[in-house]
């Protein structure tokens, strides 16, 4: 009897590990689905405040081939816009959203880039030069409603920073994995009482 309790247990502490770390994908977006467009608002996103570019393969602008179409986050308005996507966030999970960015490959000088996930926010600087480089960044909200994840650029140039593979994860808080595994052990016990007592 003590080995099966202790099989048991030492399964539901492995499903709860498992829980806790598993993450899941809320929204992913390699931006492939969209055609090359000039000042164009990528399918499932909003632009506020200017204009970004769609570009990519098949398109005269493809400054670093071989991944798919991406986003000029400094349209051909002269006025960069800004991109952003509202999500519905959970109170007490936490969210990931992760991203490449390049610079803008046209020696058009340094690109800024305001990031913004819920209540995170940060600041990127890419040199003209720069490639494709996966940054991450996590926000957990204290209350549950909607969230804004925005690319904002600040070149003002028609030649702005390069954005691709946005992807947004979910992770099972710690609190829920320990609750599930708790009271799994209290049932255990409770059980091991009851046969004792018949």
């Amino acid at each position: 009897m003590k080995n099966s309790i202790k099989k048991v247990l030492l399964g539901m502490l492995l499903a709860t590990t498992a829980v806790s770390a598993h993450a899941a994908t809320v929204f992913s977006d390699n931006f492939n689905a969209n055609p090359y467009v000039l000042n164009s608002t990528p399918a499932g996103w909003s632009v506020s405040s200017g204009t970004v570019d769609t570009i990519g393969p098949n398109s005269p602008f493809d400054f670093i081939p071989g991944n798919g179409m991406y986003i000029d986050l400094d349209g051909s308005t002269g006025n960069a816009g800004v991109l952003s996507k509202v999500f519905n966030f959970t109170a007490g999970t936490k969210y990931t959203v992760s991203f490449d960015l390049a610079g803008n490959r046209r020696n058009a000088g340094n690109d800024v880039v305001n990031v913004n996930f819920g209540t995170t926010a940060t600041t990127y600087t890419l040199s003209s030069t720069d490639g494709f480089a996966n940054h991450s960044l996590v926000f957990l909200p204290a209350s549950s409603g909607n969230y804004t994840l925005s690319f904002g650029d600040v070149g003002h140039d028609n030649m702005g920073a390069l954005l691709d593979n946005v992807v947004v994860n979910s992770v099972v808080p710690v609190p829920a994995a320990i609750w599930l595994f708790g009271s799994g052990l209290a049932g255990l016990i409770a059980a091991k009482r009851k046969k004792n007592t018949v």
